[in-house]
Parts: C-alpha cells; structure tokens; sequence
C-alpha cells in the first residue's frame, strides 16, 4: 500500500516555516522518498561535490550535472534500501564493533588509532563523521553478505571445470626435461608376455620410488629412444612433447614420478627431472583453535567481550581447558564439538580480523578477546608449517572466481527486486526512475 504523504508535507512546512524566519539560510527538502524512509536535499549536494573532488583529484571527466545527480539519487536509494532491510533483521553495528574495526584498520596501515585519528581530522573529515560511515559502510557489507551468500550454489563441476583450464593454461608457458623408460612388449602379447613385462616395469619402479638413479635405471631397463642418454628427453613444452606425456604431465610437479603407463609400444614410467616457468604456490599454513562467542539482543557487546576475557586469564594461569571451554561454550558450530579446533589452513581463508590476530600470535599463545563479523574470538596459535599447496591454490582460485562473478550477478539482482518492490517517490522533475 502507498505510504501516506503527510510526513513529506509536515517535512515541506517546517522547512518553510524555518525559512521564513531566516530568508538567507538556503532551505533544505526532501527529495526523495523510500518506504517509509527519505533522502533530503542536502544529501545529495554534499554527495555531489564529494563525487566531483573526487573526479578532480584522479583527473577523471564527469557527465553532464543532470546525469551525475541521477547517478548520485540512484546511489542514495539503493543504499537506503539496504540500510532498511538491515534495520528490519535486527543488523547493527555497534560502537565496540567499530572500534575494533578502526583498529585493525590502522594495524593494516601500521598505524595507531590516535594517529588514523589525526590523519582524518587533517584530511578534513570529522572523527564522528568518519565513524558513522564507516559504520554504514560495515553494514552494508554485513547485508550484502547475509542476503546474497545464502543464493550462491558453487558446484564441483563448475570448480574442476575451471581448475583444468586454469592448469592448461598454465601448462602452455612451461618447458619439462622429461626422465623416460620404455619397458617394451611383443606386438601381439600373450598373457604371459604381458604380465612379465608389467612385473618388470613394477619393479623398476619401486628401485625408482627408493632413490636409484634414474640414467643408470634407464640405461640398464629402457628400450626406449632416449636409452643411451639416461631417458633424458631435452627441455619440451606440452605443444612439444609426444601426446602421451603430455596428457601424463597434467598437475605435475619436479621430482615426480608417473607410471607405469601401458601403451601400444610397452609400460612408461616417466620422472618430472625440471620445469622450466612451473608455477607452484607454497603457503604458510597455521593450525588453530578458538572460541566464538555471539552476541545478540540478550548478550551485549560488552558481555561477550567480558567472558572472553575471564576465559583467557582462566587459560593462561592453568585453571581452565581450552577445548573443555570451547565445547561449553563455543558458538561456532563447526568447531565447538572439535574443542575449538579449526585444524590445518592457510590464514588468508579467515576474515581479516581473525588472520591479522592469528599473525601477531606465538606458537601456543592465546589472543586478547577480538571482534570479527562473526562475533567476539579468543584464539591460540598451535603450529606453523610451509607445504606445497598448489593443487589447492587452484581449486580455492577457482572457486572464488565463480563465487565473485555469481555473488555479483546476485548483489544485484537482490538490489533490483528491493527496488520493485519499494515504494519510492522523487520530487525532482530531474529524476526519471522513480
């Protein structure tokens, strides 16, 4: 049903009223309304010339004024909308939220919150100014994620899909110097034929698997055209190689040893000797356990906070144990059951908050209390470790490809459907969308 309008000319009358006592002061109006929400004119002003300092600053041209305050109201509704729904779930961000959040801001920028403080101030911004849309900013994000995420599906096809093409295109800039041995079969094999031959290939093998040289063992085993060289075939890209080492190459890696591969001609055992361009990805994984306490209209900020700070001194003086606790209390319930642990897992997965404290930690050290977008974390750092994840950089890749250009295409059909289904009115005669 429409909105009644009396609001908007109560706002109108007041507005004139003001004016009429103090002609020289330039009226403010409302200009748009959006459910039971509105944009007042001075908005989109101040809007307006943050978007043009912006532009001169970059050196960047702008349409025409008419077409940027429709840009600049457009903006204004979506965001309203969104800020709308977030009030009607209940969504807010409170003061200790965005404390924490300024101060692993200025951790990022190796800065104090004091300091971010004065650079803001000196920027012409004011500390309360920035604080509330740094607070709208959080929010929207905060929506956004909950609304969207559920209406993403990112299935296994679509990731190996994308992990095979990316890997083929990988593959197309590397050079392989390839160890080859060839155990030879009769053109038309027996049974017996065959099976002494794939015993002999097996064993080769297993000598290969317990460090033999590889030019000895293909000198002395190998009836193939690289024999005498060791089965040393010189550096090859896969556009290069014969087809079947090609097709055997895929995903991997110096020092790999593939086989025994049957083909027409006999069984192949094929060693990776080097990779010339290879990408491999190494990560510093770290191995954790935590406990997450949420807050919510019953458990303020302040609570959950102090709770985590009474278990943390019960850690660290030995009157408590840390999976006893996080299986109490913890909220997370991936972990809780697990006594907290998160297991094995390169940092960057977490939200930053998490991976930033994670970092300034020492091996089996517990954290001071934290706020994520979770909630409220202690966390203690396990181990460390360095490994091979290139396998799995890829398939992480892959799907945060997918789910970027699928979580884009839902922002904004989630957007489009709040806006049909808002009741919005401009009074701008400028304005054609509403």
């Amino acid at each position: 049903m429409k909105p009644c309008k009396q609001l908007i000319f109560a706002l109108l009358t007041l507005a004139m009223s003001h004016g009429a006592m103090a002609e020289n002061v330039p009226l403010d109006r409302v200009t748009v309304q959006i459910n039971e929400g509105i944009v007042l004119e001075s908005e989109i002003v101040n809007m307006l010339k943050t978007v043009k300092a912006n532009a001169k600053a970059a050196g960047q041209s702008l349409p025409s004024d008419k077409a940027l305050r429709t840009q600049v109201i457009e903006r204004l509704i979506v965001t309203r909308l969104q800020l709308q729904m977030a009030d009607r779930i209940g969504l807010h961000i409170g003061d200790l939220q965005l404390d924490q959040t300024i101060e692993n801001i200025a951790k990022e920028q190796k800065m104090t919150p004091e300091m971010m403080r004065e650079k803001v101030e000196a920027e012409g911004m004011s500390w309360s100014q920035y604080r509330e849309q740094l607070r709208e900013e959080i929010t929207l994000g905060e929506i956004q994620r909950i609304q969207v995420q559920r209406r993403i599906q990112v299935s296994p096809q679509e990731i190996n899909s994308l992990v095979k093409l990316i890997e083929e295109q990988g593959m197309q800039q590397v050079e392989y110097q390839i160890g080859h041995i060839l155990i030879e079969v009769p053109s038309s094999p027996n049974s017996e034929q065959l099976e002494a031959a794939s015993s002999r290939a097996n064993a080769v093998l297993k000598r290969l698997q317990s460090n033999a040289d590889f030019k000895q063992t293909a000198i002395a085993s190998s009836s193939g055209p690289k024999a005498l060289e060791g089965g040393i075939w010189d550096y090859m890209n896969v556009n290069e190689m014969p087809t079947l080492f090609a097709e055997l190459l895929v995903g991997a890696k110096t020092g790999d040893i593939i086989g025994p591969v049957r083909s027409g001609a006999g069984f192949h055992i094929i060693k990776v000797m080097d990779a010339r361009g290879l990408q491999t990805k190494e990560i510093d994984e770290v191995r954790s356990r935590h406990i997450l306490i949420k807050p919510s209209p019953i458990l303020s900020e302040e609570r959950a906070k102090a709770m985590l700070d009474k278990f943390a001194d019960q850690l660290r003086s030995g009157e408590a144990d840390f999976a006893t606790l996080a299986r109490q209390y913890s909220e997370d319930p991936g972990s809780a059951a697990k006594g907290g642990e998160l297991g094995w897992a390169d940092p960057t997965v977490y939200v930053p908050a998490f991976a930033q404290t994670l970092g300034a930690l020492k091996i089996n050290e517990i954290s001071e209390p934290f706020r994520s977008s979770h909630g409220w974390h202690i966390v203690q750092l396990e181990e460390r470790r360095r490994t091979d994840a290139t396998d799995k950089f890829n398939t992480n890749r892959a799907h945060q490809l997918i789910f970027r250009r699928k979580f884009n295409e839902e922002l904004q059909n989630w957007l489009d459907e709040m806006r049909a289904e808002a009741y919005i009115e401009v009074f701008d005669a400028d304005f054609n969308r509403g």
